[in-house]
């Protein structure tokens, strides 16, 4: 068997699409301009490539920016306070926080800062509880992005078992609460989990998200399985050179699943573009009009 490769860049800009539509018709019919501010704390080059990036994307869709761009030196008083600007910024919708921070900074409590309205990244512990509870959150983007992808393949994920491996507050847990939603069957599996390999050839669907490269092998996946890689890792090779890879071996996986994302080109666009269509989210909840239909966003409490 050999896997259908899915194309995390051209779901994204099916999606991107949407945003861009939307944003021009808020500005058009109703003056809303949906703006983004991004803040980075201290020098960190794959951080300064990923705000770029964002940056590009939310002006390439119609919607204003705002870079903050702070020392290393910055206190956590100091980053608490543009916090609090930003949250009384009427210009401003969504407030993403790049992380790490420097050590001196608790995250835990800026995250706690912001605005849970403009809480795009969804890790304010408001959305987060709404999101367990099954009410209205925003999410975050990368498990927003998973479920779309695996959706691509199985348009409905009812009844399929799914497999995350990882639980960080990041990805793991609230991807396992999106999929609850979809009515699939979940398990959390990670370091700690007896006979990894075993409970992950069980999985229809199979989310790896540990950071560790390669880590998930042929033999640990079904046969016909829809695999989504949400590793990043670079190795190195011969002559100084490097490639990025994946949690997932994905040479000898491709020969087992079904369906397998790529790395890079798979999950990395799609985060971006559901970092912009939950900014255009939060633009239309806080001027009170009815959100945009960009895919599930809320998880249901059906028991």
């Amino acid at each position: 068997m050999t896997a259908r490769i899915i194309d995390g860049k051209a779901i994204a800009a099916e999606l991107r699409g949407k945003v861009v539509d939307t944003a021009h018709r808020l500005a058009r019919d109703r003056s809303l301009v949906p703006g983004l501010a991004v803040v980075l704390v201290g020098v960190n080059p794959a951080s300064e490539v990923y705000v770029a990036n964002k940056t590009k994307a939310t002006i390439g869709s119609g919607m204003r920016s705002f870079d903050h761009r702070l020392p290393e030196t910055t206190s956590e008083a100091e980053l608490l306070a543009l916090i609090g600007r930003l949250n009384a910024d009427p210009v401003v919708h969504g407030i993403l926080l790049q992380l790490p921070l420097p050590a001196q900074i608790d995250a835990t409590k800026v995250i706690a800062a912001i605005d849970p309205a403009k809480d795009v990244d969804g890790l304010h512990p408001t959305n987060t509880g709404r999101l367990l509870a099954g009410l209205p959150a925003l999410a975050p983007c990368t498990p927003l992005g998973c479920v779309i992808l695996a959706k691509s393949i199985r348009p409905s994920l009812e009844g399929l078992e799914a497999v995350v491996i990882g639980r960080s507050n990041l990805v793991g847990k609230p991807l396992a609460h999106l999929l609850l939603a979809e009515n699939a069957t979940v398990t959390i599996a990670h370091s700690k989990t007896g006979d990894l390999p075993a409970v992950s050839r069980r999985a229809d669907l199979l989310f790896a998200a540990t950071g560790r490269a390669e880590m998930v092998r042929a033999g640990w996946v079904k046969p016909g399985a829809t695999v989504i890689d949400v590793g990043v890792s670079r190795l190195a090779g011969e002559g100084g050179t490097s490639r990025l890879v994946g949690d997932v071996a994905f040479a000898e996986v491709s020969e087992v699943a079904g369906a397998i994302t790529p790395v890079p080109g798979g999950v990395g666009p799609m985060t971006i573009a559901c970092l912009l269509a939950n900014t255009v989210r939060a633009a239309c909840v806080i001027a009170g009009l009815p959100q945009p239909d960009f895919g599930r966003q809320t998880a249901d409490d059906r028991g």
